[in-house]
């Protein structure tokens, strides 16, 4: 199996870099490739490299018991495998799968004032009760909250290379329509991405089979995974209703109006008997919640009813992986996305959106009927973003634009199946460069103070 690029490799050279660094613990979903990320920097860039996984080593789980001076903590490591070394300021230490051992934690801030080894944490976030990490290392450490692949890891993975990609990023900026054939290929591209998701050992054996054959399975397993750690690590939250609640996700964005209802999850399901169940699947890392705004104004985090929200995948390819036999081979034959209700378009661009960097929020009202999809900002606007599986007319987007009251909504983004354009009210971008649109929006801001 080939290594994959990953955009944590730069991270974490520049984090190796930093004199002044904390050590630093990257959160995220099982299987995302956390641990290879680690492995590949650690033995690449220091002479010494020390792996203590602590599932598959349980006999390290005690290197703490007596303290957390340094000195004590590489001594116990040490006398447990004499194999080991360490040398000064040439050594990266790699704690992985922390949620086994959480005093991991409160070593971080005696590393640092240490200062002679660099340290690296991780372990899936269905697992680490972040809430006691906090508390025993606030001020001593970094997140980095990693995802699986992007659109644009993909292309990597694919074989292409940095100069196509900004191809594609000129033609964006200048607003010049791609060529047919740029067009073609990278829509295709993104239709592969969005079955078979971003798992990196799935996007393997798609790049090295070339073919769906066994994808399907890969993504029910990691299904099966996550609903078994479900079970392992809930902890005083109810096992059956983070199921309960994860199992309807598929079911409620297949509605029309994608909004998550807890009333319906199961008969007489209250939100008062849900508390915390949706924040511990997205802190889980396997879905993204998005808001309801109340008031389209900045900034957005205080303007949202946090009691009115849609739930998407955190991953398209297991949303994929969830549905019935038919629309499986719907997909993956016919390659007919416009089935599910335009889900299916929504949920990869949430996704790219949350890799991006973004918050997801939406707005919807019904007298006058309004719907924007996503909105996001930048510095000093608010940017609605409607998401179209078809070629369809952007009523509510030019509404919002056009309308006064929304002062602070200068232009609108709509994305489909659309060659580049702008009318003058809206950009116009093919989904599929979803991925460069925060590159785009950002420097669109500074040439336009220029």
């Amino acid at each position: 199996m080939s290594r994959l690029k990953r955009k944590i490799d730069d991270y974490l050279i520049a984090w190796k870099n930093d004199n002044n660094k904390l050590p630093l613990i990257i959160k995220g979903a099982r299987q995302i490739g956390k641990t290879n990320a680690v492995e590949y920097f650690g033995t690449n860039n220091y002479e010494c490299f020390v792996e203590i996984n602590f599932i598959e080593k349980s006999e390290f789980l005690d290197i703490f018991d007596n303290g957390y001076v340094v000195d004590n903590i590489i001594k116990n490591i040490t006398l447990k495998d004499p194999s080991i070394e360490f040398i000064p300021h040439k050594t990266l230490i790699f704690f992985d799968e922390i949620q086994k051992c959480p005093n991991v934690a409160t070593s971080l801030k005696f590393f640092k004032l240490d200062g002679r080894y660099d340290v690296i944490c991780s372990g899936s976030l269905m697992g680490i009760n972040y809430k006691e990490i906090e508390s025993n290392s606030v001020g001593y450490k970094t997140d980095y909250l990693m995802y699986s692949l992007d659109f644009e890891e993909f292309l990597w993975a694919k074989g292409y290379k940095k100069e196509q990609i900004e191809d594609l990023y000129t033609c964006m900026k200048e607003l010049k329509p791609l060529t047919d054939i740029q067009y073609d290929v990278m829509l295709e591209n993104f239709k592969e991405h969005m079955i078979i998701g971003g798992m990196p050992a799935i996007v393997n054996r798609f790049i090295e089979n070339k073919n769906y054959s066994g994808i399907l399975d890969m993504q029910r397993q990691i299904i099966l995974d996550y609903e078994e750690d479900i079970t392992k690590y809930a902890g005083d939250l109810d096992k059956t209703k983070i199921l309960n609640t994860y199992r309807k996700v598929k079911v409620f964005l297949g509605n029309e109006n994608k909004k998550f209802y807890i009333s319906k999850i199961t008969k007489n399901a209250r939100n008062r008997d849900y508390v915390g169940v949706i924040e511990w699947l997205c802190n889980a890392g396997i879905i993204n919640i998005s808001y309801c705004l109340e008031n389209v104004a900045l900034p957005l985090k205080a303007n949202y009813n946090p009691n009115n929200y849609r739930l998407y995948f955190s991953d398209t390819g297991l949303l994929i992986g969830s549905l019935d036999e038919e629309s499986q081979e719907d997909l993956r034959f016919n390659k007919n996305f416009n089935t599910y209700k335009g889900a299916l378009y929504e949920n990869i661009i949430s996704e790219e959106l949350v890799k991006s960097g973004y918050n997801l929020f939406f707005y919807k009202q019904e007298k006058p009927s309004m719907e924007i999809d996503f909105i996001i900002r930048n510095i000093d606007s608010i940017i609605p973003i409607e998401v179209k599986a078809s070629d369809n007319p952007t009523i509510s987007l030019t509404k919002m634009i056009n309308d006064k009251y929304y002062k602070e909504t200068k232009f609108g983004i709509k994305l489909c199946n659309k060659n580049i354009g702008f009318n003058g009210k809206f950009y116009t971008f093919p989904y599929f460069l979803t991925f460069l649109l925060k590159r785009f929006l950002k420097e669109k801001q500074v040439s336009d103070k220029q």
